[in-house]
């Protein structure tokens, strides 16, 4: 129903055509009565009541004013938190390198600009990859190592250093010290050598060798041959790899089956897949799980790093194929085939304390 009201106080409507006469004269003064909704109201001059309440302003059109705040609101919390993210980032700040390595040993990593790249890693690691030189009654060999301490903790093979009666080791940069063994674990081949008063060494940091996965990038750094610092790479070829190396230098072949002795013969002997390969491993062996990698390794590399790419040692290089000298063959060691072996770090990693109190000896 459609109402109109009229200055004169008169009310028609299309159903009642009959004229409303006001109960109230048209006399000018205030008068009292009720409203529209029930309730009592002072009357102005005119006789008619206040116009009934109306609905407040369109609620949606308040809304959208708040609604659009809350959004650009919203929206600058976005930016800003990319924002603080990326300069945490940029600034070396990020989580998101983060391996999972546990108890690691903190050292030499890649730089933000140079990680993923074979030069990145190289530059990072060189300088905690050193060259040891074992002498002993039988002969001399040499191996590679990875420095773990500022103090000259050296992590190498059992087989570098097994027999030795002296060990030299050199430094990226060249300085030589002499070094002691600590402790070794010939079932694991692994030793801990420590070198005397050194101080401020480069150290490398070590991984966590259960997040590496089969196609994985890695580098190898060492000494094959003489030959400091040589820097290989390649991929993780399998995982868990059985392999069977010497325990030390006994055995029917002399010094050279457990050593990468110089100067040609029988060199870095192990057994893999049931053959022998590099020479005969002796009566006194020990299998151990490794990683595979077709990173080059040679004699020389024994005891060096498998990095990955942020510059973590995910496993100590341990033992190659090299087919010339293999038990069915004969002749000098040949190079790297591209199959070569780790120890994992885990693996050394759970055995520093025991390498560290000499009981592995």
């Amino acid at each position: 129903m459609t109402e109109n009201l009229r200055p004169s106080g008169a009310h028609s409507t299309d159903q009642d055509p009959t004229p409303y006469a006001s109960p109230y004269a048209y006399d000018g003064a205030a008068h009292t009565g009720t409203a529209y909704d029930g309730t009592a109201y002072a009357g102005t001059a005119g006789g008619y009541p206040p116009p009934p309440p109306y609905a407040p302003t369109n609620r949606r059109r308040a809304k959208r004013p708040v609604a659009l705040l809350a959004a650009v609101a919203l929206a600058a919390g976005v930016i800003g938190g990319g924002t603080a993210t990326l300069v945490g980032q940029l600034n070396g700040g990020g989580s998101g390198g983060a391996t999972g390595s546990g108890d690691a040993v903190n050292g030499t990593t890649v730089s933000q600009s140079s990680k993923g790249t074979v030069s990145g890693v190289a530059e990072a690691v060189s300088p905690a990859i050193v060259e040891i030189g074992a002498a002993s009654s039988a002969g001399n060999s040499t191996g590679s190592g990875v420095v773990i301490t500022g103090d000259g903790e050296i992590v190498t093979n059992n087989h570098v250093i097994s027999g030795a009666q002296q060990i030299q080791v050199t430094l990226s940069t060249g300085k030589t010290y002499t070094a002691d063994v600590v402790g070794t674990d010939p079932d694991k081949d692994l030793a801990l050598i420590k070198l005397r008063n050194a101080s401020g060494l480069k150290t490398a940091t070590l991984g966590d060798s259960s997040q590496v996965k089969v196609g994985d990038q890695v580098v190898a750094i060492g000494s094959p041959e003489g030959l400091t610092g040589t820097v290989t790479s390649g991929i993780v070829s399998a995982l868990d790899r059985d392999v069977t190396v010497a325990k030390d230098d006994s055995g029917s072949s002399g010094r050279g089956q457990g050593q990468d002795r110089q100067g040609g013969g029988q060199q870095w002997p192990f057994e893999f897949g049931g053959q022998q390969f590099n020479g005969d491993t002796g009566e006194e062996t020990t299998t151990y799980k490794a990683l595979q990698t077709d990173a080059s390794l040679n004699p020389g590399n024994s005891g060096g790093a498998l990095i990955n790419m942020d510059g973590e040692i995910i496993g100590i290089n341990s033992a190659m194929y090299a087919p010339s000298s293999s038990a069915s063959g004969s002749g000098s060691a040949a190079g790297s085939v591209g199959l070569g072996f780790a120890i994992p770090v885990n693996t050394l990693k759970a055995d520093l304390d025991t390498l560290r109190a000499g009981d592995g000896s």
